[in-house]
């Protein structure tokens, strides 16, 4: 008999699923940044300058890394953890722009706009992070081209992961949008995750809500319509994907 079509290979293609690449099934370029590319070109000689001779601080879960409207004096380098990128409107809710992970920089839009953090940023887990003066940062960005070069194509992929975030939120419904949010952030999870294990999206259900752009009470419910359907299973505030195609189908996104 064909594994594959034994309960213990349905059970194995269900494993697989639950860890295999997006590629070719959702484009989820659309959705990270690439700084973490940026770094890699950097001779051990700036890589030391920039990061390695930094102290590194550590942020509790919840806590404030910079506010917007503040003058920028230095960007961050994530070495653990997660940082969320957020807005926060007239009522006091959050709309998330974007969750930063371990290897990517922060705060540089500010620097090199030489204007003022338009956004807030906060640890969503237990984060170690390192400031860059901002002097260091321009110090390498000017006496390394192939830097500032990836740098600019890092900034023109941005503008099309916020267009593709502005695109969703204006067309999409609320269960694509929460589908889309779990896609995003098992990747998120996935880079920490050890090769073969299961990935765990552990998120509380107010950031995800913010994540998706719907409210909390509507995530909680959808939430349960998707465990129904053996899509995804949950543990408190942790969320197992167990059928990432199912969970693409919707998702409804092309």
């Amino acid at each position: 008999m064909n594994k594959s079509w034994s309960p213990k290979g349905r059970r194995f293609n269900k494993l697989y699923l639950c860890i295999m690449s997006l590629s070719g099934i959702f484009p989820i370029d659309k959705w990270n940044f690439t700084t973490q590319s940026i770094l890699s070109i950097l001779s051990a000689e700036e890589y030391s300058f920039l990061i390695g001779r930094q102290g590194e601080q550590r942020y509790q879960k919840g806590e404030i890394i910079f506010r917007e409207g503040v003058v920028p004096y230095g960007i961050f380098y994530i070495h653990s953890g997660k940082v969320k990128k957020y807005k926060v409107d007239s009522t006091g809710r959050e709309q998330i722009i974007y969750v930063a992970n371990n290897g990517e920089l922060i705060g540089y839009h500010a620097v090199l706009s030489e204007e003022r953090y338009p956004d807030f940023a906060a640890a969503m887990e237990n984060t170690v992070i390192s400031f860059i003066p901002k002097d260091d940062f321009l110090t390498v960005l000017n006496s390394s081209p192939i830097f500032a070069n990836r740098l600019l194509k890092s900034l023109s992929h941005e503008y099309s992961v916020l267009a593709n975030n502005i695109s969703v939120f204006a067309q999409r419904t609320a269960v694509e949008r929460l589908a889309i949010a779990l896609i995003v952030m098992r990747e998120k999870f996935k880079i920490e995750t050890e090769e073969g294990k299961e990935i765990i999206i552990d998120i509380s259900r107010n950031d995800l809500a913010n994540i998706a752009g719907i409210a909390k009470e509507n995530v909680i419910r959808l939430l349960k319509e998707f465990k129904s359907e053996e899509i995804i299973e949950t543990d408190g505030r942790k969320i197992w994907v167990k059928d990432i195609e199912r969970l693409i189908a919707r998702s409804n996104y092309k």
